[in-house]
């Protein structure tokens, strides 16, 4: 499937779209966060919006590679998964940080240790929680469904959905492992992700004024490029020597239209950095791996 690019220009970016196959397990149908394994390649880790605490696994196909129940924990509105580097090993980050009406007091981010298989090479059975971070905004309850791992500036980054821009906020990690309640400090605004055109309300009608939310994040694990997740389109950004991610945020990025879904919400680069793999809200979803070829 081809890519596409910024409305009236006729290049198209160098960039290859495949669907890589459906997800299969009928428990996932409000896929909203998504994680590539670092301790087993090739394997994903994902989670509904809402239901029980429960992290999926798949392969790049959708295939079921089984659940893992974290406890104690809940799933208010789980939006967005990222992997932390930890001594020993690495922790997944669950981000319950949904607020569609912008009233919740504090948001929350549940932590525990990256699953690994058992019998059959499933992943089954309860996990321990590891930690938990209350964390409030500096100017009042934000929607939110994009969060990623910096690694190199070591923090968790949390982009809004409704404002318009989009509003960038930050908690380093050792206040993240270090306290049970934190204020995010506010970065600045992300101005550069396109606006709705005419063509789009051929595909989107009534959602249209949505399309340019972002509903997911993630920064590849040398810290080197980013990806912002929308209704419609696919943002990377790459970052330069010496540069943080606001700064790096405000140049115009490659933009790639991503096929048509139900509603694309979780997104994640491979552990080498050379693809991206994004899949969808609701059922039948699915699974397309989108990778620049410069």
């Amino acid at each position: 499937m081809p890519g596409g690019s910024n409305s009236g220009e006729t290049e198209t970016p160098p960039v290859t779209v495949e669907r890589t196959g459906w997800l299969a397990s009928n428990q996932l149908r409000e896929a909203s966060g998504l994680q590539a394994s670092f301790g087993r390649d090739g394997d994903f880790f994902l989670h509904n919006d809402e239901g029980k605490p429960r992290i999926f696994a798949i392969d790049s196909s959708g295939a079921d590679l089984g659940q893992i129940i974290i406890v104690p924990a809940k799933n208010r509105d789980w939006e967005d998964l990222a992997s932390i580097p930890v001594e020993g090993g690495r922790w997944l980050v669950a981000g319950d940080i949904g607020d569609n009406q912008a009233r919740r007091k504090y948001i929350k981010l549940y932590f525990t240790e990256e699953p690994k298989t058992g019998k059959n090479d499933r992943y089954t059975g309860e996990q321990d929680l590891k930690h938990w971070l209350e964390l409030t905004y500096p100017d009042g309850p934000r929607d939110c469904e994009a969060m990623a791992y910096d690694p190199v500036g070591e923090q968790l980054l949390l982009l809004s959905k409704r404002d318009k821009p989009p509003r960038l906020y930050a908690v380093d990690i050792e206040t993240a492992l270090s306290r049970k309640q934190a204020e995010l400090k506010f970065l600045g605004t992300i101005s550069v992700l396109r606006p709705p055109a005419l063509i789009d309300h051929a595909r989107f009608g009534g959602r249209t004024d949505f399309i340019s939310q972002p509903t997911g994040l993630d920064i590849s694990a040398d810290g080197s490029e980013a990806v912002i997740l929308t209704y419609r389109s696919l943002y990377r950004f790459q970052r330069q020597q010496g540069e943080d991610w606001l700064d790096a945020m405000q140049r115009t990025p490659t933009e790639v239209i991503v096929p048509s879904a139900p509603q694309n919400e979780a997104v994640t680069y491979s552990i080498d950095g050379k693809s991206i793999y994004v899949t969808t809200e609701n059922l039948p979803a699915p699974v397309f791996r989108i990778q620049f070829t410069e």
